[in-house]
């Protein structure tokens, strides 16, 4: 590797904002926030919006999206009925 062109490689803990699941790992990211571990360090802590902890495909629960369209949705909104 060439030397000085690279960013700090270090240990940070992720957090996924919709479970509060967390997990310590390594990255190049970093931040103002800092956590304490289970192991008593202060680590920088990224959020992050989605883990395995919450992801559909890990946890087997899939979020439907609304199938109708827009019109649809208008008319359900303003008490239309075709």
């Amino acid at each position: 590797m060439k030397q000085g062109i690279h960013p700090d490689y270090h240990e940070v803990v992720f957090m996924d904002s919709a479970t509060g699941y967390k997990f310590l790992s390594g990255s190049t990211k970093t931040s103002e926030e800092t956590v304490e571990w289970e192991d008593g360090k202060t680590y920088p802590l990224i959020r992050v919006e989605i883990s395995s902890d919450s992801h559909p495909f890990y946890t087997g629960k899939q979020k439907f999206t609304q199938a109708d369209g827009r019109v649809d949705r208008f008319n359900k909104k303003y008490g239309f009925t075709n």
